[in-house]
């Protein structure tokens, strides 16, 4: 019966565009590169507008648990996603996961050299003395993410003094994109859409959780073109534009 009415819901916002609405939707950092063109084809074809607010998960998690509205959140863990999920906050048997990411080191340029990351690598070293970019890294994913990786593999207590952190991964990419910072951990995605760094090296998949983004309808969605935008996330158009920017889809 769920499945029925999302699917006509959906059906109904393509087919009346007199009844244009706006999508309101809180969004991970990460996601913007992809996210804005999956929203700008869904205007193009339905007319309803999509205004999307992007920030580190913690931060819009925070935002909507305070009233902020919002009638789609897609967080970069699961961690957030579970408290608005304990508060009652999410459309029931909405939450889905979507996408999945990776972790990768980054430096300033285009060609910058390779570095193996494993136990062995000496990272402060790297450093030489100038800051490594990360996230918040008790607060937002890519920060949690990145610093269990180097917790993981024995390098976290030789840098810990050397990290600059940032409100969300897009400001720890920009750090190292206008060089004031050499090095940054960001997902694969972030640094694919900025052509002032190069990739140097992937964190071993087992050295951090599974990044995962679930994505759900808040109870503020009232609107077709609310169910509409969240049915287009997983459809063939949207999966084109995240695996494009490096997501793996997790749903067809």
């Amino acid at each position: 019966m769920r499945r029925f009415v999302f699917s006509s819901l959906f059906a109904l916002c393509f087919t009346n565009p007199a009844l244009a609405e706006t999508v309101k939707v809180f969004a991970a950092a990460s996601l913007k590169t992809a996210l804005d063109q999956v929203a700008a084809d869904f205007t193009t074809q339905t007319g309803n507008q999509v205004v999307i607010s992007y920030a580190g998960s913690n931060t819009l998690a925070k935002q909507i648990l305070n009233g902020a509205p919002a009638d789609i959140f897609i967080s970069a863990n699961t961690a957030w996603m579970d408290e608005l999920e304990k508060a009652g906050l999410l459309v029931t048997g909405s939450r889905k996961d979507i996408l999945k990411n990776i972790l990768v080191l980054i430096a300033h340029g285009k060609d910058a050299p390779h570095v193996a990351i494993s136990e062995d690598l000496d990272l402060a070293g790297l450093l030489a003395g100038n800051r490594l970019a990360m996230a918040m890294v008790d607060a937002v994913p890519a920060g949690q993410y990145g610093k269990a990786a180097l917790i993981s593999l024995g390098l976290w207590d030789s840098v810990a003094a050397s990290v600059a952190q940032a409100e969300n991964v897009r400001a720890a990419l920009a750090l190292v994109a206008r060089d004031e910072a050499p090095f940054g951990i960001v997902y694969a995605t972030d640094a694919k859409a900025e052509p002032s760094v190069s990739v140097v090296g992937r964190f071993p998949p087992e050295s951090y959780p599974a990044i995962t983004y679930p994505a759900a309808l808040l109870n503020e969605a009232r609107d077709a073109a609310d169910a509409g935008f969240f049915a287009a996330l997983t459809a063939p158009e949207a999966a084109a534009h995240f695996t494009a920017e490096g997501f793996t889809m997790l749903t067809p």
